[in-house]
């Protein structure tokens, strides 16, 4: 008999309702990868679809930019299956078209972890899902056994860090280029025609900004216990991300990005670097904003390298 329990978190309009662990999910394979199984996870009013290759292995979780879907990490699945990790992707930005529910990503990613009674992971975003990474991790820190965030801008709200974006992504004109343009290096859009168009194929629109639910004030605490971040509004249910609560991040973080990234250049790197305790980071050579597709041997062997320390 399986377990069941069942859970009802109420924040702004979002309405989450679990309840057992596990589907029985259609089975697919990628091409040469390691067989995955698709699920969809019924919150709220949305369907969540994700990715998973069952097994006991220690779960790694993937966040996608806000520009993918979970089948963008197709080029991970094969480097960390065999590694003997769990591979688990969730489209956490937009879980059905039509129903953008990326403001409230904390809640989904806990909602696919919860059915999947999974109660701590290594969990990997690239670009938007970095920064969805950042606010889960700071909303869960002990579920988080690592964290690595790849050529993300962190959905940090500091306002000198948000008018340094304004410089190097000056709107409107930045946010009208192709989005393969923004997304994807020189380099990697010059040598492979056929993966810029293999990536633009599984990539959705690009979305700038997602909609904003309503927050709720963070629970009041007792006694000496701090003080629960609080969500703000324009992250919805998600916690705001700021240089200050990074810092009280304690779970081992690796920060990538490439040396083409139009978002997170080296510098901005080395600036999460100095408020993240002991991060490690990495810069790779002829690379844009999406380390994972145009570099992906490099990208696995890296991370992998990472997770096995932790």
């Amino acid at each position: 008999m399986n377990h069941f329990f069942a859970k009802t978190a109420c924040l702004g309009v979002l309405t989450l309702t679990l309840a057992g662990c596990g589907h029985a999910p259609q089975v697919m394979t990628d091409g040469a990868s390691a067989t995955v199984q698709d699920h969809t996870l019924a919150v709220g009013n949305n369907v969540v679809p994700y990715r998973d290759s069952g097994g006991a292995g220690t779960p790694v979780v993937f966040l996608h930019a806000a520009s993918g879907k979970s089948q963008m990490w197709v080029h991970q699945i094969p480097a960390f299956t065999a590694a003997g990790y769990r591979f688990i992707a969730i489209d956490w930005r937009q879980p059905n078209p039509g129903h953008r529910t990326g403001t409230a990503s904390t809640i989904l990613i806990d909602a696919v972890m919860q059915q999947l009674c999974v109660d701590k992971f290594h969990l990997v975003g690239s670009a938007a899902g970095g920064g969805a990474a950042f606010q889960y991790a700071l909303a869960h820190p002990a579920k988080v056994r690592s964290l690595v965030i790849a050529n993300s801008i962190g959905f940090v709200t500091d306002p000198d860090y948000l008018k340094m974006g304004e410089r190097t992504r000056p709107a409107p004109q930045f946010n009208a280029l192709p989005v393969e343009f923004r997304e994807l290096g020189p380099a990697y859009r010059a040598a492979n025609p056929e993966g810029t168009a293999r990536w633009n194929a599984l990539a959705y629109p690009f979305v700038p900004a997602a909609p904003t639910l309503t927050p709720q004030t963070a629970p009041a605490t007792k006694g000496d216990a701090p003080a629960a971040p609080k969500p703000v509004l324009g992250n919805g249910s998600n916690i705001e991300v700021t240089f200050a609560r990074l810092e009280t991040l304690r779970m081992p973080t690796l920060l990538i990005t490439g040396d083409a990234d139009l978002y997170t250049p080296a510098p901005v790197l080395r600036q999460f670097g100095r408020h993240i305790r002991h991060a490690e980071m990495a810069v790779f050579p002829e690379t844009g904003h999406s380390a994972y597709w145009e570099q992906p041997a490099m990208f696995n062997r890296r991370v992998l390298d990472f997770l096995g320390k932790h």
